[in-house]
């Protein structure tokens, strides 16, 4: 139903998006408060600064290599550079800085809860999809990237 030819149920974006609703939705149903410290709002801000930097950084880099930063689209190249030679996924580690920073911000317990199947719905509904695409384009090449650089960090 939802599923794409290269098995991406939703764009990413939209799955962080659809779960800062359901925190949103639930806080409404059961607030589960979390204090809030100039802290938190420094940190917050911190993270969705830092997460925008870094999905920038990562999104232009992957333009100027002319390949794509749509999970549809073929990669054209194989990037180990930049924000790529400590992240396999720069991109998605960008949007969980951003969740989290707003996580902060709003101060309830819910999307912290939401977070471990958030990870979880990001791996196995969008990541291995491209990881098993990347594979098949890339071979060798690929499969050594994956033994030096890490998934999220």
């Amino acid at each position: 139903m939802f599923k794409r030819a290269n098995g991406v149920l939703l764009p990413p974006p939209l799955i962080y998006l659809l779960f800062l609703a359901a925190a949103w939705a639930l806080d409404g149903l059961l607030p589960l408060g979390l204090p809030q410290t100039l802290w938190t709002h420094y940190l917050g801000w911190g993270l969705i600064d830092a997460g925008v930097v870094l999905m920038l950084w990562a999104g232009l880099l992957m333009l100027w290599r002319r390949t794509t930063v749509n999970p549809y689209g073929t990669p054209a190249k194989l990037l180990e550079e930049g924000p790529f030679r400590v992240s396999r996924n720069p991109i998605y580690l960008a949007d969980s800085l951003i969740y989290a920073g707003i996580a902060l911000l709003w101060g309830t317990l819910w999307p912290w809860l939401l977070l471990p199947l958030l990870i979880l719905t990001m791996q196995r509904g969008v990541i291995v999809h491209e990881e098993r695409l990347l594979n098949e384009l890339f071979g060798d090449a690929y499969r050594d990237y994956c033994r030096r650089v890490r998934r999220w960090l």
